[in-house]
C-alpha cells in the first residue's frame, strides 16, 4: 500500500492549541500509511519539534488570511512534493489553501478549532467571517470539529450539513502526575504552601487575560497565600503589563513568556483558570485536566461539553473576574471540592481524550477521502 502525502496547515509555528494538537496528531500517525508533511504560516518550537521527529516541515512567512502574495509559492510546494491531500487547521490557514485546493484539484480536509466568529464581534465583522467559514466548509471535501457544540454552532449559524466530531486528545504519557518534574516553585518565587492559580495560555483576547489578573488581585486580598502564575505571550503583551504594573501585582504574580515546560508548569501550580471568550475545545485545558488540577473555566462550546460545574472543575460567566476569584477562594477554602473537582477532571480525560485515537480517527478520514477519489 503506497503512503498518503498529506500537506498539514497551520497558521503559526508557535504552541498553541492548535499546533499542540497538531503536534500530538503526527506523533501517533501510522507513518506506515501516511507521509505528513508539515507547512506553517511562522516558525516556531512546534516546527523544532516535528523536525525532531523526522517531519518535513516548510515554512512561508505571512500573517494573512489569504494572502494572494504567497499563492505561487503554495502550489509550487504541492506539486514538488506530490502532495495528494490537503489537511487545514483553522480558518486563517484553510483561508490560505482555498485556491491552492481548487487550481490543483487536491481535496481538502478542514479542522475547525473554534469558529472565527463570535458574539463579542461587530455584526459586520462576525457576517463576515460567518460567510468566510462557510465558503471554507463548502469548498472543504470534509469538516472536522473538535466539539459537538462547534459543529452545532455551524449548523445553526450558517447551515453546515455535515461534520465529523472528534474531540481532541493529547499525549496522555506527557501529561501524567505520576511522572518526576522539576521543582520549580522556588524559580518563580512561591513558597510551599502557597496556593497558586494558573493562566498558561496565548496572550490574546479570546483568552480574557487581563480578567485573570483582576481576579488574582481580588483572591489575594481576600487571602494572601493565594498567587498567580501568568505564562504566555501574544498580542495583549503591553497591556497585561502595564495592568500588572498598575494593580502592583509583582509580590504575589510571577509572569514569564512561552516555556515548553507545560508538565512542570502544570504540576507548579494548583488551579488552572481558562477565562476564554470562545474556544473549540481547548488543548491546554484537557492538558491541566489530565494533571489533576482543579479547573476554573468559562462555558465555550467545547469546555461546557467536558466541565460539569462542581463535579470535575468550576463554571464562571464571561467577563467576570470577581466571580473567578470567587471559585478560586472557594477551592483553595474547600479541600474536599478541591480534591473531588481534581480527580474527576484527571478520571474523565484518561477515560476519553487520548492523543492516539484521535490520530487514529482522522488517519481513517484520510483513507476514505483518497478511496473516494
Amino acid at each position: 500500500m503506497n503512503k498518503i502525502k498529506v500537506l498539514e496547515v497551520i497558521r503559526q509555528g508557535q504552541i498553541g492549541g492548535g499546533e499542540s494538537h497538531l503536534l500530538d496528531l503526527l506523533t501517533f500517525m501510522n507513518k506506515e500509511h501516511i507521509e505528513p508533511i508539515c507547512l506553517s504560516f511562522t516558525s516556531g518550537e512546534m516546527i523544532l519539534r516535528l523536525q525532531s521527529l523526522g517531519i518535513k516541515c516548510y515554512v512561508i512567512n505571512t500573517l494573512k488570511p489569504f494572502d494572494i502574495k504567497i499563492q505561487r509559492q503554495i502550489i509550487q510546494l504541492i506539486c514538488d512534493e506530490k502532495i495528494q491531500l490537503i489537511h487545514a487547521h483553522g480558518s486563517r490557514a484553510a483561508s490560505n489553501m482555498i485556491w491552492p485546493s481548487l487550481h490543483l484539484h487536491i481535496p481538502m480536509i478542514y479542522t475547525v478549532h473554534g469558529w472565527s466568529f463570535h458574539d463579542d464581534q461587530k455584526k459586520l465583522i462576525r457576517t463576515l467571517r460567518m460567510w468566510s467559514e462557510k465558503l471554507i466548509c463548502r469548498i472543504a471535501c470534509r469538516v472536522i470539529c473538535v466539539s459537538q457544540s462547534n459543529a452545532d454552532t455551524g449548523r445553526d449559524c450558517f447551515g453546515l450539513k455535515r461534520a465529523d466530531v472528534i474531540e481532541n486528545g493529547i499525549n496522555l504519557v506527557r501529561f501524567n502526575p505520576n511522572n518526576i518534574f522539576k521543582p520549580i516553585r522556588n524559580e518563580f518565587g512561591f513558597k510551599e504552601d502557597d496556593f497558586v492559580a494558573g493562566f498558561i495560555a496565548r496572550c490574546t483576547k479570546q483568552k480574557a487575560p487581563l480578567d485573570f489578573l483582576k481576579a488574582i488581585k481580588y483572591a489575594h486580598e481576600r487571602n494572601p497565600i493565594i498567587k498567580g502564575l501568568f505564562v504566555g505571550e501574544g498580542d495583549m503583551d503591553s497591556e497585561v503589563d502595564e495592568l500588572i504594573s498598575e494593580l502592583g501585582m509583582n509580590d504575589y504574580l510571577f509572569r514569564c513568556k512561552f516555556r515548553t515546560d507545560v508538565p512542570d508548569l502544570l504540576h507548579t501550580i494548583n488551579v488552572y483558570c481558562l477565562p476564554s471568550l470562545w474556544e473549540g475545545l481547548s488543548i491546554a485545558l484537557l492538558e491541566a485536566m489530565a494533571m489533576g488540577k482543579a479547573i476554573v473555566a468559562t462555558p465555550t462550546d467545547g469546555t461546557k461539553e467536558v466541565i460539569v460545574h462542581e463535579k470535575n472543575g468550576l463554571v464562571i460567566p464571561y467577563n467576570a473576574p470577581e466571580a473567578l476569584a470567587d471559585a478560586i477562594v472557594r477551592l483553595q477554602n474547600s479541600p474536599v471540592l478541591y480534591e473531588q473537582c481534581s480527580k474527576q477532571a484527571q478520571q474523565l480525560v484518561e477515560t476519553r481524550f487520548n492523543a492516539q485515537r484521535v490520530s487514529d480517527a482522522v488517519t481513517k478520514i484520510y483513507e476514505q477521502v483518497i478511496a473516494q477519489r
